[in-house]
């Protein structure tokens, strides 16, 4: 990542209490909130998933570049979508298209694999915090909160669409 002012590299992430993240290959609750947060967070932006996330969102988000990461050299992905081997291929691509979209910064969106690799190299963190421990079979990787900033935090907040009371919290890299 030269030439250029640096990417910042973002993981957006929802994470239940007990630090459930999935179910299956899906998301084990429903917040219009969190994705409305998502999708305001993304827009514009690289998002770096595994193939995993890519198969269980079922096709490009519109407004976003998306880039998976996979060890299946058979995997065909739809028009449009950049397909890597590595974490470090995905974070020199979405180096790349960053500078190309003319934005600052990509986004790492799952999933635990991928999170737990990312997560050293990451400078923000935009957690969104389910209040509820559903059962779940994907979890957030541990980190040490020692290492991060809270720079902000809403909620908690439970709108009328949404099945569980959640938190928006922001960290930096301290």
């Amino acid at each position: 990542m030269t030439g250029g002012p640096a990417t910042r590299l973002t993981l957006v992430v929802a994470v239940a209490e007990n630090g459930v993240i999935g179910r299956g290959d899906e998301l084990p609750w429903h917040i219009s909130g969190d994705l409305k947060r998502f999708r305001a967070i993304t827009w514009g932006k690289p998002i770096l998933m595994g193939r995993r996330t890519f198969q269980s969102i079922g096709r490009p988000l519109p407004g976003r570049t998306s880039i998976v990461i996979t060890r299946d050299a058979g995997f065909a992905a739809p028009e449009g979508v950049l397909v890597v081997a590595s974490l470090e291929a995905a974070l020199e691509s979405g180096a790349a298209e960053a500078a190309r979209l003319g934005v600052d910064e990509m986004a790492v969106v799952g999933g635990a694999q991928i999170y737990a690799q990312a997560i050293a190299r990451a400078q923000l963190l935009r957690l969104t915090q389910v209040h509820a421990r559903p059962e779940g079979d994907v979890h957030f990787p541990p980190f040490d909160l020692a290492e991060w900033r809270e720079t902000y935090r809403e909620g908690p907040i439970k709108g009328e669409k949404d099945e569980y009371a959640f938190s928006f919290i922001d960290y930096e890299r301290a």
